[in-house]
């Protein structure tokens, strides 16, 4: 006989709002919040008694002198001796497009493991504010720069390293985390990180938050007014802060939602990319020296070693390899403001390392260095056009460091130009789109759809850094 045994009835679940509708006018309150006088003046004296706290000291050394790194014997994959953080491996890319194949060799960083990109939200007197990082990199230029509450990889924040403990990082992991705001993967630099992604995560806190003397609170609008300087914003909180919900008055654009994305999937339906791992050791067109591995003609980049000391890390001190590019990048978006409603030119960029083919990136991407031997129709679509604008349609203009953690001097130029219909057409040339900032920040709900370049220059917009 089979008895069954009775439960009580369960009782009916409490829907809620699949969105929450308020939050974009929190954000931007936030970023609407005029910085107080001297604001500017007092974090630049904070960020330097930050660095006048700790030592922080980067050298170059030669390859052969990586401690607990090697080259594999078999493959010249250069790794650590823990099967840890990352490994520089070769990659194969061969690109079809439209029936036109392209094929090319280069190193690459691979560190399969998801890292937290993490900041911690509160609000104070009604208006929600952001803690940052002074945070030490040794890719960095000036090496300290606002990062994240939590800029940690698994390996870190597991504590393979062995190193003290990531602060704040039970906000974003433990089970008495705040209310999550924001929580996507995005991707790293595609070209050289192998599908590299980070969990782009804002929280809001519950109760205290103890304040570490490396750490401070900053409104949106204070970051926007950060933003407008030269490497004080790292490209790790820029991402996260482009992540924000953005409210939008305008309900009308040139193309619809589905427009776009039905473009976007088109454009990664066009191209056919093929990226194989293939052993570092011998890749066509490099070089290995003893301090270096570089390009036969000196383009793109470099793989060199560094040695770290730095106080306010988790380790004091380390070696490790970075890549180092070739000359100052320039990354732009081109803009008009098309029957009153501003939009901006994206381009569907195809980068070795990412995970879907093709991502939404800036329209104009480029190190302009690497493509000097260049005239004519085989320069880059709207480079030059950047390269000799007239000052006065530049809306935006900063420079800022890439992954500091990874690449050494890494700096590109961002820009916002304004344009006409002589420069950008509203038919413009296959794999670029017309789309507006709220149209892409809703695209970053999702993972993978806009390049980390790309994300840095809307964090400017949602930051108020500049607006169109």
């Amino acid at each position: 006989m089979t008895v069954r045994t009775a439960f009580p009835p369960a009782a009916e679940p409490a829907l809620r709002p699949r969105l929450d509708t308020g939050l974009p006018a929190r954000f931007a309150r936030s970023a609407d919040t005029a910085p107080p006088p001297g604001s500017a003046q007092d974090t630049d004296t904070w960020l330097d008694e930050r660095r006048a706290a700790h030592r922080f000291q980067v050298d170059r050394i030669p390859l052969a002198d990586l401690d607990g790194w090697s080259f594999d014997p078999a493959t010249g994959n250069l790794g650590h001796h823990s099967g840890r953080f990352f490994t520089v491996e070769g990659l194969r890319v061969t690109s079809t497009t439209d029936g036109r194949t392209r094929q090319w060799h280069q190193p690459i960083i691979r560190q399969p493991e998801v890292g937290i990109l993490g900041i911690l939200v509160k609000e104070f007197d009604g208006v929600l504010h952001f803690l940052l990082q002074a945070k030490m990199e040794p890719g960095n230029r000036n090496l300290l720069q606002l990062s994240p509450t939590v800029q940690a990889t698994r390996s870190n924040y597991t504590g393979a390293h062995n190193g003290s403990r990531v602060r704040y990082i039970e906000h974003f992991t433990g089970p008495a985390r705040g209310r999550v705001l924001v929580d996507v993967l995005q991707s790293e630099h595609g070209s050289w990180f192998f599908r590299k992604s980070n969990r782009n995560m804002l929280v809001e806190a519950h109760g205290d938050i103890p304040l570490h003397d490396d750490f401070r609170w900053f409104t949106l609008g204070q970051i926007g007014e950060l933003l407008r300087r030269d490497n004080i914003v790292n490209m790790d909180a820029r991402t996260v802060l482009a992540c924000a919900p953005h409210p939008d008055s305008r309900a009308h654009a040139l193309n619809t939602d589905t427009e776009l994305l039905s473009w976007f999937t088109s454009e990664r339906s066009r191209h056919d990319v093929t990226a194989d791992r293939v052993p570092l050791a011998g890749i066509p067109g490099w070089k290995q020296g003893p301090w270096s591995i570089d390009h036969e003609e000196d383009r793109y980049f470099s793989v060199v070693a560094v040695g770290v000391q730095a106080g306010s890390r988790e380790v004091a001190g380390w070696t490790q390899p970075l890549f180092e590019p070739k000359g100052l990048g320039v990354t732009a978006f081109l803009t008009r403001t098309i029957a009153g409603t501003p939009h901006v030119l994206v381009h569907a960029r195809v980068e070795g390392g990412f995970a879907d083919t093709v991502e939404l990136g800036p329209t104009v991407q480029y190190t302009p260095a690497n493509y000097s031997h260049l005239t004519g129709s085989d320069r880059p679509l709207f480079l030059d056009l950047v390269l000799g604008a007239d000052p006065a349609r530049i809306r935006y203009e900063a420079r800022h460091s890439e992954e500091g953690g990874r690449f050494l001097n890494a700096e590109s130029r961002y820009l916002i130009l304004d344009t006409d219909a002589d420069d950008t057409p509203l038919d413009p040339p296959p794999g670029y789109f017309w789309a507006t900032p709220h149209q892409l920040t809703c695209f970053l709900r999702h993972n993978h759809y806009l390049n980390v370049q790309a994300r840095t220059l809307l964090s400017c917009l949602t930051s108020g850094a500049v607006r169109l």
